[in-house]
This record gives structure tokens, sequence and C-alpha cells, in this order.
């Protein structure tokens, strides 16, 4: 995303400007799509190309690195056996952030989930979080 909001800034399409610096245009479409990690040598060259600061994106990258680990290692999960896979048909679920997901999660359970899902929900994050949530949720 920062890369598209980056190249949209300088009024560059993608896959020009990946010609431009001798890469396929696949690598940065993968890259913007969360399919493949910035890699050193590219992330100079981007830099280098958008006269932007030498580390910028890979910065960014080792920030994402360290998110992505924290969450598959120590963040508290519901219990996923509990939910069918319909549910979450849209979405990788080792890659919700319950924590700052949680009223999509809760909306999207409490929309479209059966008993045992929402009460899974309702034991993850408790009957005040769902009753905000949905309250906020039905007043937009």
């Amino acid at each position: 995303m920062v890369l598209e909001r980056k190249l949209k800034e300088h009024h560059l399409k993608k896959g020009p400007f990946a010609l431009s610096i001798n890469e396929y245009p696949q690598t940065l479409t993968a890259i913007t799509k969360g399919k493949r990690d910035m890699n050193l040598p590219l992330s100079l060259k981007i830099e280098d190309a958008l006269g932007l600061e030498e580390g910028y994106f890979m910065l960014l990258q080792l920030y994402h690195d360290i998110r992505q680990e924290k969450l598959k290692s120590n963040m508290p999960k519901p219990d996923l056996a509990k939910f069918r896979k319909v549910l979450f048909w849209d979405t990788d679920v080792s890659k919700i952030d319950w924590q700052r997901q949680y009223k999509a999660v809760i909306r999207r359970v409490f929309e479209r989930g059966n008993e045992r899902e929402k009460a899974e929900i309702s034991r993850f994050y408790g009957g005040d979080k769902i009753k905000n949530s949905l309250a906020k949720s039905a007043r937009k």
C-alpha cells in the first residue's frame, strides 16, 4: 500500500516504473498485494528512483515482519476449531489481527454465525465488548 501511494504521489504506474528500474512488473504487483516481501536490493532501487531516504522501505518491511511475528507467536486467538470455514470464506484466518479487527470479526460472526460461533466470540471478547461493538454498528 505504501509503495502504491508513493507511486501515485509521483504520478507513476507500476508497470512502466518497474521496467524503468529493471524489474518485472509482476514483482511490484506481488509486493503491493502483500504476496511478496520487499528485499534490500529492490528497496534501494525504488528509494533511489523515487528520491526517498535510504532504508525507507526496508524499515517498513521490518515493522511489518515484527507485527506478523507477534501475531503468530503470543497473541490470544479464539478457538478456531469452533468456526466453520465458510464464515471467513474471504479471509485467511491466520492473518486476522483479533485485537485490532475485533469490530469486523464481531459483526461478521453475529450477522452470519451460528450459535456455537457466537458463543466462542462472546467467550473470547466478553459481553461488554460484544455489546458495544454491535451497538455502534447498529447506529451507523
